[in-house]
């Protein structure tokens, strides 16, 4: 992982303990406005691409021109992605436990109507 990379964690980590937001945050810790900028659509691209209805947000004239916002749209995309993609594989596993309650709830029940 990038020194960048582990900034940007750094600062995710900080941006989810304060009040601040996130692009604050960034531009307190001095990173420069056009990275925060491709940061901020990569993030919410990068989520987006993880869910069912993927949606890009990308500046592409600024993309390809300038290699802040470039970075910072990677940067942004593969971090927000793959916790969307954690966040999905999580809650699935959390219905799945709950689904097996359930059935087991329903199998005690119908065991014990079966019985009387």
């Amino acid at each position: 992982m990038s020194r960048s990379h582990l900034a940007v964690c750094g600062v995710l980590v900080l941006a989810l303990g304060g009040c601040q937001s996130l692009r604050e945050e960034m531009l307190a810790a001095n990173y420069p406005p056009t990275f925060v900028d491709g940061f901020e659509a990569g993030c919410s691209s990068g989520r987006s691409a993880a869910g069912p209805l993927g949606r890009y947000a990308k500046d592409v004239a600024c993309y390809l021109s300038d290699p802040l916002y470039h970075q910072g749209w990677d940067d942004g995309f593969s971090q927000c992605e793959s916790s969307q993609q954690d966040d999905t594989r999580w809650e699935s596993a959390d219905q799945k436990r709950r689904d097996r309650q359930w059935r087991h709830h329903v199998d005690q029940a119908m065991a014990r109507a079966l019985t009387r």
